[in-house]
């Protein structure tokens, strides 16, 4: 089974050549191969993309919820026992 190739001609600015080129430096491969690589992949889903950045930032914040109330308790622990000495 042979592999068929066609030429395929397309006209971009020369700042676009040069982002092709740096792109595919950067990836290791042809501009072609970069060009078949990037038209073939399955578009990110936004949804997803700003999905995954809240869970990131909701565990972010809920870390840092718990270190404070973490530190919150400890304060009141030092504040009753205080009491309890005093008393």
């Amino acid at each position: 089974m042979s592999v068929q190739s066609e030429r395929i001609t397309i006209l971009g600015t020369p700042d676009f050549k040069a982002f092709l080129v740096k792109e595919s430096k950067k990836e290791g491969i042809s501009m072609s191969e970069l060009v078949r690589q990037r038209c073939t992949q399955k578009p990110a889903n936004n949804d997803e993309t700003l999905l995954s950045a809240l869970i990131g930032e909701v565990n972010k914040a809920t870390q840092k919820a718990k270190k404070s109330l973490e530190k919150g308790l400890d304060d009141a622990e030092k504040v009753l026992a205080e009491i309890r000495r005093e008393v």
